[in-house]
């Protein structure tokens, strides 16, 4: 019922395309690597295998569609494995649906998007994931990489980033899969992280 509930609400948007809603996991990633959405909500709990396995099916899979989990638990185990395998966004389900649309959107956009009542574990798995030897490897990104990893760390989306560089949004997004597989992150999010603490550096 809840999600069907989200669909309908997420269907009520203009400025969002609902591509589909699916209850099991299995056939999630049959859709998901067919249609290659921009965002996935995705629920630890799924019939078919759990959202943590299918979060890192995903990463794993080269899908870097922004990445939200929606689910009741508050657990800091399940934080930290969600971070780890590589979540953008981390949302208990007692949000108040706008809340929950207005999350979405600035997901999207490339903003993390945490419930503040976890925001503090969040944060600390976050720089827990963060590889302490990565500068090398910026050696490795193009001058156009390194531009495209500057505008996804000041929160711009694939459209906004295509509209300042002057190059498609298809273009973008595979820019950012190269730069993500190159510095070994797993999210958007590690990837802003990462800029931050290295910008002298590039």
């Amino acid at each position: 019922m809840l999600r069907k509930g989200i669909a309908q609400l997420l269907e009520l948007e203009p400025d969002l395309q609902l591509i589909a809603e699916i209850g099991d996991a299995r056939d999630a990633l049959k859709v998901i690597l067919q249609h290659e959405p921009d965002l996935i909500l995705l629920d630890l709990n799924m019939p078919g295998q759990d959202g943590l396995h299918t979060l890192n099916l995903l990463r794993n899979a080269g899908v870097y569609a922004r990445i939200i989990i929606f689910t009741v638990s508050d657990d800091q185990s399940d934080i930290h494995r969600a971070i780890h395998n590589g979540a953008d966004g981390y949302l208990l389900k007692d949000i108040d649906p706008l809340e929950l649309l207005a999350s979405i959107k600035q997901c999207v956009k490339g903003e993390q998007v945490i419930s503040p009542e976890i925001a503090q574990v969040v944060h600390h798995a976050l720089t827990q994931r963060l590889p302490e030897n990565m500068h090398p490897a910026l050696n490795e990104l193009t001058e156009r990489e390194r531009e495209v990893l500057r505008l996804v760390a000041s929160g711009c989306s694939n459209k906004a980033i295509g509209q300042q560089l002057l190059i498609a949004e298809g273009t973008v997004k595979v820019h950012v899969k190269r730069v993500l597989a190159k510095l070994h992150l797993r999210s958007r999010v590690e990837a802003a992280i990462f800029a931050l603490h290295h910008n002298k550096e590039f």
